[in-house]
């Protein structure tokens, strides 16, 4: 079974291979979709809203992702296994920068980091990947920017904006990252951007034309509540799923059914 890198990732764009990448934040799940074939795992901070309950990313901290990765990298065998850098871990400084990556790599298993950019964060960057940590930018909607975005907003829309997008893409490229997600921009500039750089462009509500696609696994999985965002598609109904199989355990419970002597000890 041959192991996903960094180099690997990079190489399936000239080979016109489509990347399948899905979050994860535990080893059961991690080692179900590692078995599926997903091509990479990302630990998101996005945990802050699937598992923790909060109403966006800005609190989770860098303990909260050491702790949530190093759970998923005991289910990964084959994936490429990716770790979001949260909100503060990089910007207050390049020092902190490094030493929050190091640590996401030596204590917590991940592969690579993810860094939410923009013209301020390229040089980060470029300092975290010349460390030998491999890089993957992140641009467009950045959820760690919600309260100055106004909240979850397409970016991109615009001649000026797209323009920016384009130039900061490249320039996410030229500071060393391997690979580059797109979020929340329209279709036309995704593609743009795509055409532009090197390096695999991943999308997440970007459209078709990206040479990889990401979904949080809460959506993919239906377990996420309405409503959900225009880009999810669901490939499974599970919130239905558990909530029938719930009440049919309570049921039983009530009536005495469960535990019957099949499920009970001599």
């Amino acid at each position: 079974m041959k192991k996903i890198t960094a180099p690997v990732i990079r190489s399936m764009k000239a080979e016109r291979q489509k990347i399948v990448m899905v979050t994860a934040y535990d080893a059961a799940t991690a080692r179900m979709v590692d078995e599926a074939g997903v091509d990479m795992v990302l630990v998101g901070d996005s945990l802050g809203n699937v598992v923790q309950g909060l109403p966006n990313t800005l609190p989770v901290t860098i303990e909260d992702m050491i702790y949530t990765t190093r759970m998923v990298s005991r289910g990964i065998s084959r994936a490429h296994l990716a770790a979001d850098m949260p909100f503060m871990s990089y910007q207050a400084s390049k020092e902190d920068a490094l030493r929050n990556a190091g640590r996401l790599i030596k204590e917590a298993g991940a592969e690579s980091v993810k860094l939410e950019i923009n013209e301020d964060y390229v040089e980060t960057l470029y300092s975290i990947q010349k460390t030998g940590i491999p890089v993957i930018g992140h641009i467009g909607l950045c959820p760690q920017s919600v309260l100055e975005m106004g909240g979850y907003k397409v970016q991109g829309r615009g001649g000026k904006e797209a323009r920016r997008l384009v130039n900061l893409a490249k320039m996410v490229e030229a500071a060393g990252a391997f690979s580059l997600v797109l979020e929340s921009i329209p279709r036309s500039l995704a593609r743009e951007i795509t055409n532009s750089v090197r390096i695999p462009t991943i999308g997440i509500g970007a459209g078709p034309d990206c040479d990889g696609q990401v979904l949080v696994i809460n959506d993919l999985l239906g377990l996420s509540p309405e409503p959900t965002p225009r880009f999810v598609k669901k490939y499974a109904e599970l919130r239905e799923v558990v909530g029938k199989s719930t009440r049919a355990f309570i049921e039983d419970v009530r009536s005495g059914a469960f535990p019957s002597e099949e499920h009970s000890y001599d």
